[in-house]
């Protein structure tokens, strides 16, 4: 009779078992560290700004957004404060130009309009 071969490593419990409150096997339910309360994700201003403003530019604040969350849970701390200022800047960036360019169709429309002759 042979002998059974032992599981592959991480696969079955330590000696001892977990520790409490570990959620098993250090995948779902595994506690995390705590690092506080995330920063803002910007995610309401990106999607204004896209729909009200600069689609492009709204676009990439969605994504940079998106990103703030999923670095923050990942343990990428650093990472999700940049993508939370990317956002912002982003959202800014995307007002901006549309402000720009209801100011320049505005003075467009206004010299137009006291240049042309009845």
């Amino acid at each position: 009779m042979s002998a059974i071969p032992p599981p592959p490593n991480g696969s079955y419990p330590p000696p001892g078992g977990f520790p409490p409150g570990n959620g098993g096997y250090g995948g779902f339910g595994a506690m995390q560290p705590n690092y506080g309360t995330p920063p803002n994700n910007y995610l309401v201003w990106a999607i204004l700004t896209t729909i009200l403003c600069c689609l492009p530019f709204g676009i990439v604040s969605i994504i940079k957004a998106a990103e703030v969350n999923s670095k923050w849970a990942g343990g990428d701390i650093t990472g999700a404060y940049a993508s939370s200022a990317a956002a912002k800047k982003w959202a800014i960036v995307s007002a901006g130009v549309s402000a720009g360019v209801i100011a320049i169709y505005f003075l467009f429309g206004v010299t137009m309009g006291v240049n042309s002759s009845f």
